[in-house]
């Protein structure tokens, strides 16, 4: 018996007050992209796993996740990524800024290892985050942009909905920070050591 897993695409149509008094926005059918946890056979994960994938390349707005092994793995490998962009942001600029607020002789006791590690975390987003369409989504936690999307059709009660956001300014800014901290490391060796 093969393994086929149930696919929902749902949309809302009309408007509605939420509980804040805002009016819900319509969600069209290409929206919202649902992996129901229906199990039909041995190879239910790898049939999750397939339709996800499905689901990210097609680049719905909002993917909601039922199955949990597979929704905790993505919200991790999520998590993950943004804290090396983070990482590499925050370690980039301690790198860049470090000189401005310390004496000279002892800035790059900070500023090297700080600009190493931009460049270590941008270099490993790069390799193993950039091409992956995983990383244009985030995990959604907004219980009111939550309650625009038809959770209550689940079985579960702990989906993980990943909304798709535009990270090309991400990109870049990790990505030039990082640039301009190897720039810095390069220049600051060199006059340490060609001394």
């Amino acid at each position: 018996m093969s393994a086929h897993v149930g696919l929902v695409v749902w949309g809302w149509g009309g408007r509605r007050k939420g509980a804040s008094g805002r009016s819900r926005v319509t969600l069209s059918a290409t929206e919202c992209y649902i992996v129901h946890e229906i199990y039909n056979g041995e190879n239910a994960q790898d049939q999750f796993e397939y339709e996800l994938e499905q689901a990210l390349e097609a680049q719905y707005k909002y993917i909601v996740i039922e199955p949990t092994r597979i929704g905790d793995e993505t919200a991790r490998w999520i998590t993950v990524g943004n804290c090396l962009h983070k990482t590499a942001v925050l370690a980039g600029s301690a790198c860049l800024f470090t000189p401005l607020a310390l004496p000279l002789d002892y800035s790059h006791y900070i500023s090297l290892p700080a600009g190493v590690l931009s460049m270590a975390c941008c270099t490993l987003y790069g390799i193993s985050w950039q091409f992956d369409p995983c990383c244009k989504y985030q995990v959604e936690y907004d219980a009111y942009k939550l309650s625009r999307l038809p959770l209550h059709t689940l079985t579960s009660s702990t989906p993980v909905v990943l909304v798709r956001k535009d990270d090309l300014h991400r990109k870049r800014l990790h990505n030039t920070i990082a640039l301009a901290a190897l720039v810095y490391c390069v220049k600051k060796i060199y006059e340490l050591y060609a001394v």
